[in-house]
């Protein structure tokens, strides 16, 4: 992933020392340990890392009903407790 955009954020000292210390402890940079944060906070990912992700589904051997099956599960009724 290339890099070409610079934010600039605020921590208190308290923040910054956890951060700085979890992000030794994972051998990794502060920005990196941030930039995964978000990633996995608001589901952030490239085109690739998508990619990647369906062809691993795809490997999986899952059993899958027929279309009309699966909506009938997934659609609640109104006989259905909504969850």
């Amino acid at each position: 992933m290339e890099l070409s955009k610079k934010t600039t954020i605020l921590l208190s000292e308290e923040q910054h020392e956890q951060l700085t210390r979890l992000a030794r402890e994972r051998g990794t940079s502060l920005g990196d340990l941030i930039r995964e944060a978000c990633a996995q906070e608001y589901g952030l990912a490239s085109t690739r890392e998508r990619a990647a992700a369906i062809a691993e589904l795809a490997l999986l051997s899952l059993p899958v009903g027929d279309v009309a099956t699966m909506k009938r599960e997934s659609i609640a009724t109104s006989k259905e407790p909504r969850r």
